[in-house]
């Protein structure tokens, strides 16, 4: 099997695939802290984070690995965005993590200058990952592959996960309620929410934590986060359904499709 997976991933990514192992580990890691550590943070495990997280990155991981080896120009600046973007996302998980052995959310927190300055850190790395995932979305776009709906694929799914990572910026804008404190002179716990319309760590999905009294935006976090999974693997399918219907051997019907 080791060696099958060596085959499989030969050419990929060299640093996107070592992120993604260590993600894995993290996901182990953080199974075991669900299962070991009954602590709960806003209503949730306080393993549930580091866990969502660590999957999350390495499916990102993954993804970027192949499509980095797809990338025929600027290999160069490919690797040293890789690279970047592995430190970035190690230092976001080392932070996540820390607050999580502290007892502490990682996310919006204001109590102490300690905590919010952890926060403003995650929001730089995140942000430099950001800027780093742009240039190799433009870079992947000016890739060769023949077939159109899996170069549809390749060019759309890390397109719109550039706009669900932007949702998290929406996420850390200061509620109403967190405004009027800091106006009357207040320092508030939290600066920012993930719901919309209720407050923050009430009734939400096993696990996930989305609110399901309100809307909240981890939501189309998710969702367009994913898309770049999502295209390539339909592509991916459709080629291989084409062998038993005929109908999606025409490039074009997949194409539509994707």
């Amino acid at each position: 099997m080791v060696r099958r997976w060596r085959d499989v991933t030969r050419g990929w990514d060299p640093a996107m695939l070592a992120l993604a192992g260590l993600m894995a580990v993290m996901t182990v890691v953080s199974l075991g802290g669900l299962v070991l550590d009954d602590r709960l943070l806003g209503g949730q495990p306080i393993w549930a984070k580091p866990l969502k997280f660590s999957i999350s990155i390495a499916l990102y991981a993954l993804t970027w690995a192949w499509l980095n080896s797809l990338i025929t120009r600027a290999p160069r600046l490919t690797r040293w965005g890789s690279r970047i973007v592995m430190a970035l996302l190690l230092l976001e998980m080392v932070a996540i993590v820390g607050q999580v052995v502290r007892g502490r959310a990682s996310h919006f927190n204001n109590e102490t200058l300690f905590d919010n300055w952890v926060f403003r850190i995650m929001g730089a790395a995140i942000t430099g990952a950001w800027i780093v995932t742009l240039v190799l979305t433009v870079l992947i776009s000016r890739s060769e592959v023949s077939d159109r709906a899996s170069r549809a694929a390749v060019r759309l799914g890390p397109a719109i996960s550039l706009y669900g990572m932007a949702v998290a910026y929406l996420m850390a804008v200061p509620t109403a309620e967190q405004v009027d404190r800091m106006q009357a002179g207040q320092r508030p716990s939290m600066i920012g929410a993930h719901a919309v319309g209720v407050p923050d760590g009430g009734p939400g999905l096993p696990l996930l934590g989305w609110s399901t009294t309100g809307g909240d935006l981890r939501i189309p976090h998710f969702i367009g986060l994913h898309a770049l999974q999502a295209l390539p693997l339909l592509a991916i399918a459709l080629t291989a359904l084409a062998v038993r219907w005929p109908v999606l051997r025409d490039e074009l019907v997949r194409l539509r499709l994707v």
